[in-house]
């Protein structure tokens, strides 16, 4: 039966096995010992307990093609599961923040988004996202940086920590 991802994270569709790929691709340590470790580590009961691992997965994506292979893997996965349309959150925040260039994040995403079009007539909509936790102004920034990619950004939502962290400051 055909489906449609209304609400996907692409930073949190990291499988462990890529994250492993990654941190050694990157020279990154990970506080993790084996791909087990990662999926117990899964194994949260709240929101900042998700968000925990959620940012020590990002910090393994570094080029464009790391945001390649984590967008291309996830619409694999879900092409298999009969998804025919996507609608995937990014965090360029999370990102920069670390001297990731926003226009790296958005190249390797989009790029996989369109060859899952191509190859599997999967349609897409991309929603950047601003961390709740960050400020209003570091917000406006990451605006500013994505005026250039406007064209491929259908979206902006909030996401990351809420307690303490309103929509209304934004």
């Amino acid at each position: 039966m055909p489906k449609a991802e209304l609400h996907l994270h692409i930073e949190g569709s990291l499988e462990p096995e890529l994250m492993f790929t990654l941190a050694q691709r990157n020279h990154v340590a990970i506080p993790f010992a084996s791909v087990e470790e990662v999926r117990a580590a899964y194994a949260f009961s709240n929101l900042q307990d998700f968000l925990d691992i959620y940012y020590q997965g990002m910090g393994v994506l570094h080029s464009e093609q790391d945001f390649y292979d984590l967008t291309a893997a996830y619409l694999a996965r879900a092409h298999a599961d009969a998804v025919r349309h996507a609608e995937i959150f990014f965090d360029p925040q999370g990102h920069t923040t670390r001297g990731v260039a926003f226009g790296t994040v958005i190249a390797g995403i989009t790029r996989a988004l369109d060859d899952a079009k191509t190859s599997y007539g999967m349609t897409s909509k991309l929603i950047m996202c601003f961390l709740r936790h960050l400020s209003e102004a570091e917000a406006e920034a990451t605006l500013d940086e994505a005026l250039p990619y406007l064209d491929r950004i259908d979206g902006v939502g909030l996401d990351s920590s809420e307690v303490g962290h309103p929509p209304a400051k934004f």
